[in-house]
């Protein structure tokens, strides 16, 4: 009899968020599911590993292990220890409060664990969800509960992740898309503790995104599920021929000195 896929399902909302236990509940007829995710919440850590302390873990169950650690580190522990006698054929990050759009994937812990995977030669997805009024976790876990079959079935590209972004209410459909933009409006505020003393808040303003069509941003704003192809190598290969072809004095500024 051929072995079951192995799917390791994480988050950054931590073990006990509705997300992750509602995401491992419909993916357990597909295969083999692991749940290896922090036991807090880990948001916006981004691909953070730990490296001054041991981790710890606490195995709630079978194939069900709390870490003491990033979302990152959740990947990295499953993939090299935890699944090591046979390593998983998909992660599935999520699913997370709030969308993982723009920019904003290079902070998010949700979508650094799906590369982590992605790093370690496994075929990735991250799965976020818009919140408002008729959010969902049972709708964007059925749709991700399809997508994972898909990528079980036919692969992804190597070193891609594709991250999905599900919107509040019955989804219009599918969008495949690309990154947006979006800014904030007061990337840090400034106030005083109670005893007078200077303190910052980062991320207090509220975000502002552009509406172009085909970006993630403005489709799951207009209904649709976001798709997005991520890939691991952020080589912008134009600028690359373009500084290649211009010769910038600064190329040569090291060549001779040796003596």
């Amino acid at each position: 009899m051929a072995n079951l896929p192995r799917i390791l399902v994480t988050n950054d909302d931590g073990y006990t968020s509705e997300g992750i236990q509602v995401l491992a509940d419909a993916l357990e007829d597909l295969g083999e599911d692991w749940v290896v995710a922090p036991n807090r919440e880990q948001s916006a850590v981004s691909h953070a590993l730990t490296l001054d302390r041991p981790l710890r873990i606490e195995r709630l169950g079978e194939r069900r292990v709390a870490v003491d650690g990033t979302p990152t580190d959740c990947v990295a522990l499953g993939i090299s220890n935890l699944m090591a006698n046979r390593l998983p054929d998909l992660v599935v990050s999520g699913i997370n409060f709030g969308f993982n759009m723009g920019a904003d994937v290079h902070y998010s812990g949700t979508v650094s664990a799906a590369f982590e995977g992605v790093i370690l030669g496994v075929p990735a997805m991250a799965i976020s969800l818009g919140v408002g009024e008729g959010l969902s976790f049972h709708l964007a876990a059925s749709f991700a509960h399809d997508l994972a079959q898909w990528i079980l079935e036919n692969g992804l590209a190597r070193d891609t992740l594709l991250n999905v972004n599900v919107p509040v209410g019955t989804p219009l459909g599918v969008r495949l898309t690309r990154l947006g933009v979006r800014r904030y409006t007061e990337g840090v505020i400034e106030e005083q503790d109670p005893r007078g003393r200077q303190i910052f808040w980062i991320g207090g303003g509220q975000p502002v995104w552009e509406a172009i069509p085909g970006t993630d941003f403005h489709e799951a704003a207009s209904g649709f599920v976001s798709v997005t192809p991520l890939h691991l190598d952020m080589t912008d290969r134009k600028s690359l021929q373009s500084l290649r072809e211009t010769s910038p004095s600064w190329a040569d500024t090291l060549s001779g000195t040796e003596e």
